[in-house]
C-alpha cells in the first residue's frame, strides 16, 4: 500500500475488481464438461430455463442485485433441477442457481447450488471453480495454493484450455500471489498469468475480461522495473518503463474499441494513466468505471484517490462515501473520507467538520486498532483545529497531538510504508516541543492577535511543506486483483 500526501489517506489504487462474472448457461449448452450436455430438456425445464435466464438478464439490465430477486431468479433454477432430468441438466439448473445467489453475495446457498452441480456432474470446470473462488474469498484471500491447485484442475483438466472465464481466473490468482520463483516449468506467476490470458484470448478474442488481465500483467511489469531502478538508483529515482505501460494502454484501447461498457477496463486504464502521470484522463477513466457500475467498490476508491491529489475534496467525499456504502467496514474508504472532509473545514464550518473527521478517525480505529494511519490524522486535526473549534485550551490540544504522533509512530514501527509520514511526525513532534518551550518562557506576553497571525503562518507552512512533499511522492500503486 502507498500512502498519499502527509498520510492524510490511503491511495493505493486497485486492480480489477470483480472483472469475471459467473456466467449462466442454457439447458442445452454444452460448456465442455461432458458428451451427456447435449440431451434435451423437457418442455416445462427448458420453460423454467428460459425464465431464469430472462430473470438474470434484466438483473444485469438494471443493476438490480437485491437478494428478493436474486432468491427469486434462483427459484426457476431450483425447481428445474427436477430428478427426472438427466445429470447433465440438473447440474446446469444448479450451477445458474448458485449465479443468481452470487450476484447478491449470498455465498452460502451460492455455494451449495454449486456442490450440487459438481455432484451431479463432477467434470462440470464452471462449478469447481466457482466453488474454488468462494473458499479463497472465505480464507481472507490467503489460501492462494489451495484456489490454484483447484483452479488449474477445472481450466487446464477438465475443460482442457477451451473456457475463457475459468483460464481468466486462474490467471488472476497467479498475478495475485505475485510469486517471483520458478516453478517447475520454469515460469514465474506472472508468466503463468500471461499464458492464461493469451489462452483466454485464443479461444475468444471478445474475452474482456482476458484483455484486462493482460493489461495488469504489463502495468505490474512496468512498476516492477520501476522500483528495482529506485533500488539500483543514486538518487533514489523511480524510472517508470513508458513503453511497457503504452503496451498496457493499447491492450485497454483495443479493449473498450470491442466493448465500452465493461467497466474494470476503464478502471485499469485509470491505473496506467497514473503511472503515465495524466491524472486527468485518470479521474475520467475511473469515473466511467464506476458510472458503468456503481458496485465498484475500486473505482469509487481509484476516483476519490485521485482527487485527492488535486485537492477535489467534495468530490472524493462523495466517491468515499459510495465505496462506504459498499464496504461499511473499510478502513482506507473511512480515513480517505476523514482526509475529505477535513480539507473542507473553514471558518463557517470549522465545529461541525471537525466532529466528522473525529467520528470518521474513531470508527477506523475501531475497525483496525493495530493500523497507525487514523492516528497520524487525529494528531494533525487536533494539532491544527482542537484549540480553536473546540474551545480547548492550546497547551492541551498541542500536548494530546504529541501523544498521537507518538502513538502512530510506535503502530508505524520500522514499515518502510511509512517512512516519509514517520518523518514528518517527528518533525511535527519537534515542532510542538519549540512551542511548548515558548509558551514556558517569555513567549506568553505576546498578543492575542500575534498569535494567532504565528498560528496561521505556520499552518500555511505546513500545508505547503506537505503539499510539495505530495508532488514528489510517487504515483500510488496498484493493488493486485481481489
Amino acid at each position: 500500500m502507498t500512502i498519499g500526501t502527509a498520510l492524510l489517506a490511503a491511495l493505493a489504487l486497485t486492480g480489477c475488481g470483480a472483472s469475471v462474472s459467473t456466467v449462466p448457461v442454457s439447458p442445452e449448452q454444452n460448456p465442455l464438461p461432458s458428451p451427456s450436455s447435449n440431451e434435451p430438456a423437457s418442455p416445462t425445464t427448458a420453460l423454467r430455463f428460459r425464465d431464469g435466464l430472462l430473470a438474470l438478464a434484466r438483473q444485469d439490465a438494471t443493476q438490480k442485485h437485491d437478494e428478493a430477486s436474486c432468491r427469486a431468479t434462483a427459484a426457476h433454477f431450483t425447481a428445474a433441477a427436477d430428478s427426472r432430468e438427466s445429470a447433465s441438466i440438473r447440474a446446469r439448473a444448479h450451477y445458474n442457481a448458485g449465479v443468481a445467489y452470487e450476484r447478491c453475495r449470498l455465498d452460502r446457498e451460492a455455494r451449495e447450488q454449486f456442490t450440487k452441480a459438481l455432484a451431479a456432474e463432477p467434470t462440470f470446470h464452471r462449478a469447481r471453480a466457482e466453488l474454488a473462488l468462494l473458499d479463497f474469498a472465505a480464507s481472507g484471500g490467503k489460501n492462494f495454493d489451495a484456489a490454484i491447485a483447484e483452479l488449474t484442475r477445472a481450466a487446464v483438466v477438465d475443460a482442457q484450455f477451451k473456457d475463457a472465464t475459468s483460464l481468466v481466473h486462474l490467471g488472476e490468482l497467479h498475478l495475485k500471489r505475485g510469486r517471483a520463483t520458478p516453478d517447475a516449468d520454469g515460469l514465474t506467476d506472472a508468466q503463468r498469468a500471461k499464458k492464461y490470458a493469451q489462452s483466454a484470448l485464443a479461444v475468444d478474442d471478445r474475452a474482456l475480461p482476458a484483455y484486462n488481465l493482460l493489461a495488469l500483467i504489463h502495468l505490474g511489469t512496468a512498476q516492477r522495473k520501476a522500483e528495482a531502478s529506485r533500488a539500483l538508483g543514486p538518487l533514489n529515482t523511480r524510472k517508470i518503463d513508458t513503453q511497457v505501460l503504452e503496451l498496457a494502454a493499447l491492450v485497454c484501447s483495443q479493449a473498450i474499441r470491442k466493448d465500452p461498457r465493461y467497466a474494470p477496463i476503464h478502471n485499469t486504464a485509470g491505473m496506467i494513466q497514473v503511472e503515465l502521470g495524466d491524472f486527468t484522463a485518470a479521474a475520467r477513466s475511473f469515473d466511467e468505471a464506476r458510472r458503468l457500475d456503481p458496485a465498484f467498490f475500486e473505482a469509487h476508491m481509484n476516483f476519490a484517490a485521485v482527487n485527492l491529489r488535486f485537492r477535489g475534496f467534495s468530490p472524493a467525499e462523495q466517491a468515499y462515501r459510495a465505496a462506504l456504502a459498499l464496504q461499511p467496514g473499510d478502513y482506507d474508504a473511512r480515513i480517505g473520507l476523514a482526509h475529505a472532509l477535513r480539507g473542507q473545514i473553514d471558518e463557517a464550518n470549522m465545529t461541525q467538520k471537525v466532529a466528522e473527521v473525529r467520528s470518521e478517525l474513531a470508527k477506523a480505529k475501531q475497525s483496525a486498532p493495530e493500523r497507525p494511519e487514523a492516528y497520524y490524522n487525529e494528531g494533525i486535526l487536533t494539532q491544527e483545529y482542537a484549540a480553536i473549534a473546540g474551545g480547548e485550551r492550546p497547551e492541551l490540544a498541542t500536548r494530546k497531538a504529541k501523544e498521537l504522533f507518538g502513538v502512530f509512530l510506535q503502530k508505524a514501527g520500522t514499515d518502510p510504508t511509512y517512512a516519509d509520514a514517520a518523518r514528518r511526525a517527528r518533525e511535527r513532534i519537534e515542532e510542538i516541543k519549540q512551542v511548548e518551550g515558548f509558551m514556558e518562557g517569555d513567549d506568553w506576553r505576546r498578543t492575542e492577535a500575534e498569535r494567532k497571525a504565528e498560528e496561521v503562518e505556520r499552518k500555511n507552512r505546513m500545508a505547503e511543506e506537505e503539499a510539495r512533499a505530495g508532488e514528489e511522492e510517487e504515483a500510488p500503486k496498484p493493488a493486485t486483483n481481489p
